[in-house]
């Protein structure tokens, strides 16, 4: 079956929606990084029906399951998955009115989100278009919770180049790309919300 479940997504997907909510442009098209399953997107769209949602992912088996979960929905604002390795400097697409990315950073080389912020640099318009992250991260001035230093572990077990990312290296590199952090949300089980926004 192409359908593939994340117990994760459908926990964590209302309350990112709920942040969303207040941080999504009224209409547009949202570029959704590394879609994984589909659920995300799926409950997004359904939330947020003025809005057209693109979902991308490099693995070919997580476009199976998106789209099979596209076809479920029956929604006309997801648009069929799109191949993109967000460390690619070649993205399928030249503009967005937004990019959420949801568990990504942690689960990828640092090059992916390197190329996460120099594309949001691109596609985003000035001001008005967040790039919305989703995920755990260290944070200097706040004590990391056990589980996510056993997850960080873990990560670094399966691939060196994984792993959870100093906030303070996120925001650096942001800002070399133009953008600065408008918003943090602390979130259920130990994670954030990042909002990032082009000067």
């Amino acid at each position: 079956m192409a359908m593939r479940e994340s117990p994760a997504a459908q926990r964590n997907r209302g309350p990112i929606a709920d942040v969303l909510a207040d941080e999504l442009p009224h209409g547009g098209r949202v570029l959704e990084i590394a879609s994984g399953t589909g659920e995300h997107v799926v409950h997004f769209a359904a939330r947020f029906p003025n809005l057209d949602w693109q979902p991308t992912d490099p693995q070919e088996d997580a476009h199976a399951s998106i789209a099979a979960y596209r076809d479920a929905a029956g929604l006309d604002n997801i648009m069929p998955p799109v191949a993109l390795d967000a460390a690619s400097v070649e993205w399928p697409l030249d503009a967005a009115d937004a990019i959420v990315c949801v568990n990504m950073v942690h689960i990828s080389p640092w090059e992916a989100t390197e190329g996460l912020f120099a594309g949001a640099a691109r596609l985003l318009p000035l001001h008005d278009g967040p790039l919305v992250l989703y995920g755990p991260y260290l944070e200097e001035d706040v004590e990391t919770a056990p589980s996510n230093l056993a997850f960080d572990e873990s990560l670094k077990a399966r691939d060196p180049r994984w792993g959870l990312r100093e906030l303070a290296d996120v925001d650096a590199l942001a800002a070399r790309n133009g953008l600065r952090r408008t918003r943090r949300v602390a979130m259920p089980a130990n994670n954030l919300v990042l909002v990032y926004r082009r000067n």
